[in-house]
């Protein structure tokens, strides 16, 4: 079985509101979970306390017991000093369009 510790979204329609859940892969993103362990509401300002809210003794056990975060969660962990997240690399996202066109253009010639 495949545990990760991800985001499942509750709230009404345009106000998210974001459950931290540990469950199964296999399920559905709002689907049944193992256990909850705090909120993400995006609408509040980052520097605002009540943004996000994590159980961390939780978090730092299904870590040890081998759950895998998702992106987003990771970043959350990141910021708080659990784990540690590696920078991720997309030459292409810096290269502007246009200078990115001709390069094609250029290698097609």
């Amino acid at each position: 079985m495949s545990v990760v510790i991800r985001l499942a979204r509750a709230g009404t329609k345009k106000r998210p509101v974001y459950h931290v859940v540990v469950a199964d892969s296999r399920f559905p993103r709002d689907g049944r979970f193992i256990e909850r362990l705090g909120y993400f509401n995006p609408l509040l300002p980052k520097d605002n306390e009540a943004r996000l809210k994590l159980d961390m003794d939780k978090v730092k056990s299904w870590l040890a017991k081998g759950a895998q975060p998702s992106d987003r969660v990771t970043r959350f962990l990141d910021a708080a000093g659990i784990v540690k997240r590696t920078p991720r690399n997309n030459p292409e996202k810096a290269v502007p369009r246009k200078e990115r066109k001709a390069a094609e253009a250029a290698a097609k010639a």
